[in-house]
C-alpha cells in the first residue's frame, strides 16, 4: 500500500518507485498521476479504482475484496493511493481488511497533500511566528455530507490553522459553522487546486467570503489561518523552468 503524494510524480519515495517496477498489478486511485503510472513496466496490469464526488465510483468493499482476491491469486499487488494512505485515504480500512484475510502487506507512506500540496503553494503548514498547532479534517463523511461527528465549535478555536481535505463542495456550509462558533470573519483562507502539477492554481479569500467561491477546480486542499500570508514571499512554484526541474 503506497502513497503517491500530492501530484507530481517526482514526489514519491524510493520505496514507491521500486514497488512500481516490481508489481504485477497496480490498483490505483483517480488522483494518481498518469506520469507516475507510466513509470511501471508496460506489462504491469493497471486497475482503476478511483472515487470522485458526484460520479459513478467503485464501492469501497469491492475494492478491498479485489485486493484480497488479486493477492490470493499469487500476484504482487500495488495499491497506489493519492497523498498518504493513512491521511483520509481509507488506507487503515483496507489494511485492516487485508490483515483479517491473512494477506501480508507493507505500508509505504506518501507526502500528504495537506503538507506537500501547501508547500508547493508557498504555504508552510506551521510557522513559529503564527502557530504551534494545526488541525486536519475532511470536508465530507462517507455519505458525502458535511461530517456530523465533528465538534465544529471546538475545532473553530482549537488551532490557528485548519487544513481541510475534500472540502470544496461544502466549503460555504463549513465556513458558516466556523463563523457561528466564533472564528474571525477576516481569517485568511486559501484553496490550492491540482497541487504540485502544472495545472496548480490558488485562490485566496477570507472565511466570510468562502461561500462566494464557485467552480473551484478539484482536487483541492483548503487552508484556513494566517500561514497563507507567507505566499507573498514563498510562492516559488511559478517558473516554467522550475516546473521542469522539480515537477
Amino acid at each position: 500500500m503506497v502513497g503517491a503524494g500530492p501530484g507530481g510524480p517526482g514526489l514519491v519515495s524510493l520505496l514507491a518507485y521500486h514497488a512500481l517496477g516490481q508489481a504485477d498489478v497496480i490498483v490505483h486511485d483517480a488522483l494518481v498521476s498518469p506520469d507516475l503510472l507510466a513509470m511501471a513496466p508496460r506489462h504491469t496490469e493497471k486497475v482503476f479504482a478511483g472515487k470522485r464526488g458526484g460520479k459513478p465510483s467503485p464501492k469501497q468493499a469491492d475494492i478491498t475484496l479485489q485486493l484480497i482476491d488479486l493477492a490470493r491469486s499469487g500476484k504482487r499487488v500495488l495499491r497506489l493511493k493519492g497523498g498518504d494512505p493513512f491521511m483520509f485515504g481509507r488506507g487503515g480500512e483496507e489494511a485492516g481488511a487485508l490483515a483479517r484475510a491473512g494477506v501480508p502487506f507493507r505500508i509505504v507512506p506518501g507526502i500528504s497533500a495537506g503538507l506537500g500540496g501547501l508547500a508547493y503553494a508557498g504555504i508552510p503548514v506551521t510557522h513559529r511566528d503564527t502557530n504551534h498547532a494545526v488541525i486536519f479534517l475532511t470536508g465530507h463523511d462517507e455519505t458525502g455530507a458535511v461530517p456530523q461527528g465533528v465538534d465544529w465549535a471546538a475545532v473553530a478555536n482549537a488551532a490557528p490553522v485548519i487544513v481541510m481535505f475534500m472540502a470544496v463542495k461544502h466549503l460555504g456550509s463549513i465556513a458558516q459553522k466556523l463563523l457561528a462558533a466564533g472564528r474571525p470573519a477576516t481569517d485568511r483562507l486559501a484553496v490550492v487546486s491540482h497541487a504540485a502539477t502544472p495545472a496548480q492554481s490558488i485562490i485566496e479569500t477570507t472565511l466570510s467570503q468562502a461561500h462566494t467561491l464557485t467552480e473551484v477546480p478539484t482536487p483541492a486542499i483548503v487552508v484556513l489561518g494566517p500561514v497563507s500570508a507567507y505566499r507573498q514571499s514563498l510562492d516559488w512554484y511559478v517558473d516554467e523552468a522550475r516546473r521542469h526541474v522539480f515537477g
